[in-house]
């Protein structure tokens, strides 16, 4: 089979993007492109007749002296000024109206693919790069459609209308400049293919360095205790010198096409000044070939008018591929689909016990071996199951399984004894409350965070859950109360603060499930007792599981599961565990101090007997 012709792949490559823009984004525009593009052809029409009308002006005015000319030609010059300054003002802001709109189309698109994505691909890909998709990225895209794709339209007219001026000046001349000006596409194509694969290098490095920026501001306090400030100047200085050789590598490359354009142009210029000269002084003044000054000038001036949209032209290639590598990122987004989704006939999850059970699960993540490994274990209805083990028992992975985070492999997690797939994924997840030790919290208030995804929520509603997630008294306290912000992720509360934050809102959502991943795993013992008494009440009637590392915390537990590689190895009470002496036993043992601690229970801890 012979081998694809790489140039053609390129080339299928930009229109197959700019025929998907077109057609997905700018369809819905065509009324405002349509205008813009006859304002366009007015901005054209009035280039050309303002160089044309040099012609009688030096001819007719200044050589002839005719005074009915000599007041026309002022006021037409005007009145084209006026009709092209407005014109090209209505097709601006057309097109950049346009452009906006494909914009927020584009933002809007990414956004919903990304919120709906499966877990896996958003941990994937780094938080920063997705960022950039929508700032830098879709920037240089709106660039492509409101400068690249109407200056393409607009330049081209302008080049054509003024070509037929130089034709109907002097069409033998006009045949010189037809011949060169086509030289100078292929230099231009060949610079816009370089400019596309120094983009998208370009872009790609952004988005790292934002990853960067991003992982370094979040972890700043680690930054300054372990004292490597001058590690990360030096990492950050390698990373600016990388994008600074990229952008002047693209600004160099761009800028190639100004002696390209120059080079025509002189080519162009001094044929034309050898041509007419020649016959003039060969032949005189008045044989065939002969040019006039009126026409002279009115010929010039149109090629070095045209020269500008062409140079135009070759810039607006670049920055269309700019935009066109933009694009293709963008739209990796756009065609993503996640994997966990509804099925057909998914039906709604009415939960009326609340009973979870895991039957025969296993699941990996992508070709590793089995995080879980055939867990069969039951959480009954209204009762505390607890989740103890190693770090990397996957604990945490048999939690997501329940609000289907991540499905499983093989096996089932049903509730009620309806397999979690088989019921859309808002019902589902509607029927779950989540505390993580990780309180997620956002950059507004604490009105806000309490309520959130609930903005029609009372007052009343709002205090009396932070009064059951003992939230009530401190927030009192600060300087603006339910209204005060507390800054990103809840920076300006402590981390117990934060917990009882989150716990309120866990309150709000009444769900008959709860899972708790070490949600006090984090605190000092005073947080810790403030923080499992709010959990007592959330848990009150509820199914929950609860991940924990500080065993103190689960000794009163219905069920304690512990796991170690991905298989649950022991069940059973705090006691029966005990008595087995077995993995539980032998963290009990670590943990406790000594043994007559085994059968004492911690203030700070989950009592199903109140739960």
């Amino acid at each position: 089979m012979a081998k694809k012709n790489p140039k053609f792949q390129f080339d299928k490559s930009t229109r197959e993007l700019a025929g998907r823009i077109m057609k997905n984004y700018l369809g819905d525009h065509l009324g405002k492109i349509s205008m813009a593009l006859f304002l366009m052809v007015v901005v054209a029409l009035a280039t050309g007749w303002q160089v044309k009308m040099l012609e009688p002006a030096i001819n007719d005015v200044l050589r002839d002296g005719n005074r009915q000319q000599a007041v026309l030609l002022p006021i037409l010059f005007f009145l084209s000024c006026l009709v092209k300054g407005f014109a090209s003002y209505g097709q601006t802001v057309l097109m950049q109206k346009t452009g906006l709109r494909v914009d927020v189309a584009l933002q809007n698109e990414m956004f919903d693919r990304i919120v709906t994505a499966d877990l896996a691909y958003i941990y994937g890909g780094a938080t920063g790069k997705l960022m950039s998709r929508f700032t830098i990225d879709l920037l240089y895209l709106r660039d492509a459609v409101t400068k690249s794709f109407t200056g393409i339209g607009r330049d081209l007219l302008k080049v054509i209308v003024l070509i037929g001026v130089m034709f109907h000046t002097h069409w033998q001349l006009a045949f010189i400049v037809v011949f060169v000006f086509p030289a100078s596409v292929y230099p231009i194509v060949y610079i816009g293919k370089r400019m596309r694969r120094i983009s998208d290098h370009t872009q790609q490095r952004i988005g790292g360095i934002t990853s960067f920026l991003d992982e370094v501001f979040k972890g700043m306090r680690q930054v300054k205790a372990d004292g490597v400030e001058e590690f990360e100047r030096g990492r950050a200085s390698d990373a600016f010198e990388e994008l600074f050789a990229l952008h002047y590598k693209a600004g160099r490359t761009r800028s190639r096409t100004y002696p390209i354009m120059e080079l025509m142009i002189g080519i162009a210029g001094s044929s034309i000044l050898g041509f007419a000269g020649y016959h003039v002084i060969s032949h005189g003044a008045n044989n065939s070939l002969a040019i006039d000054a009126g026409q002279f000038v009115t010929f010039f001036l149109a090629m070095t008018v045209a020269y500008q949209p062409v140079r135009a032209l070759a810039n607006l290639n670049a920055s269309l591929q700019q935009g066109m590598a933009a694009a293709e990122r963008v739209f990796s987004i756009v065609d993503y689909r996640p994997s966990i989704v509804n099925k057909p006939d998914a039906k709604l999850l009415e939960v009326t016990k609340g009973e979870v059970v895991f039957v025969g699960v296993k699941f990996s993540y992508g070709e590793e071996k089995n995080a879980l490994e055939s867990i069969d274990v039951k959480i009954p209805a209204g009762k505390t199951v607890a989740l103890v083990g190693p770090s990397g028992a996957g604990k945490s992975t048999m939690l997501n399984m329940i609000p289907r985070f991540y499905d499983v492999k093989t096996g089932a997690v049903k509730i009620d004894g309806v397999d979690v797939r088989d019921v859309t994924l808002g019902s589902l997840r509607s029927q779950i409350a989540f505390v993580s030790q990780d309180a997620i919290l956002f950059n507004d208030t604490i009105r806000a965070n309490i309520a959130y995804g609930c903005p029609e929520l009372s007052d009343e509603e709002i205090i009396a859950v932070a009064q059951d997630a003992a939230a009530h008294e401190f927030i009192m306290e600060l300087s603006e109360g339910y209204d005060t912000d507390i800054g990103e992720r809840g920076v300006k509360l402590s981390g117990g603060e934060r917990q009882r934050i989150s716990i309120a809102r866990a309150m709000l959502r009444n769900a008959p499930i709860l899972l708790l991943d070490e949600a006090t795993s984090a605190l000092d013992a005073a947080s810790e007792r403030q923080v499992q008494k709010a959990l007592a009440r959330l848990m009150e009637g509820r199914t929950t599981l609860v991940i924990a590392h500080r065993l103190s915390t689960v000794t009163k537990a219905n069920l304690i599961v512990v796991m170690n590689a991905g298989k649950v190895v022991e069940q059973g009470t705090h006691a029966s565990l005990l008595a087995d002496d077995g993995l539980y036993a032998q963290l009990c043992r670590i943990q406790f101090e000594d043994s007559a601690a085994l059968g004492k229970s911690d203030d700070a801890v989950i009592d199903t007997e109140k739960a």
